[in-house]
């Protein structure tokens, strides 16, 4: 059903300056993991980008190991993958709640991360979202960290002006004027 539907992708970002990115991920279904990896893999290098891989062991551990990447390294985004599958307990709603959650707050804080966690119900649909050749959500989690990656560049050196140029007032209380 999802797999006939057509939708509008963004045209790939360029960029003047290589970008670097880390795609972690969660390899508990190995072969779903590898189609996702090489979707991502196949969009970082199509953008003229490169990449560093981590495996993991499990979904909740995707954003941890994004978050100490981010604290350590010199990453310009992230690409998180990995696959949930529905079992017969409530831990299926767990791993998927808390590690989209996880990425989401981290993206709020200006992370630049592309969330490829897939969370499905058999494998059935698992592999016709991992599948380069057909839905490709690996290469889709990376062209969305490369899109966030070209609007950080884009408005990195914009300021907004809110609270106080603290150089203006030391200037000011000295009797010189700066402006």
């Amino acid at each position: 059903m999802a797999g006939t539907e057509t939708h509008y992708t963004l045209p790939r970002p360029v960029f003047d300056k290589p970008v670097r990115l880390l795609i972690v991920v969660a390899p508990y279904y190995r072969d779903i993991a590898d189609d996702l990896v090489r979707g991502a893999k196949a969009e970082i290098e199509a953008a003229g980008g490169s990449w560093d891989l981590a495996e993991v062991p499990g979904a909740l551990e995707v954003p941890t190991a994004i978050a100490i990447a981010d604290r350590t390294s010199n990453f310009d985004g992230y690409v998180a993958l990995g696959c949930v599958i529905r079992g017969e307990t409530t831990h299926y709603d767990t791993v998927c709640n808390d590690s989209s959650r996880a990425i989401q707050l981290m993206g709020l804080q200006g992370m630049c991360i592309g969330n490829a966690i897939l969370t499905v119900e058999n494998r059935e649909q698992a592999v016709v979202r991992a599948d380069v050749a057909q839905m490709n959500k690996g290469g889709g989690a990376a062209a969305a960290a490369l899109h966030l990656i070209a609007l950080a560049r884009k408005w990195g050196g914009q300021q907004k002006g809110i609270g106080f140029n603290s150089i203006l007032l030391a200037d000011q209380n000295d009797g010189s004027s700066t402006a």
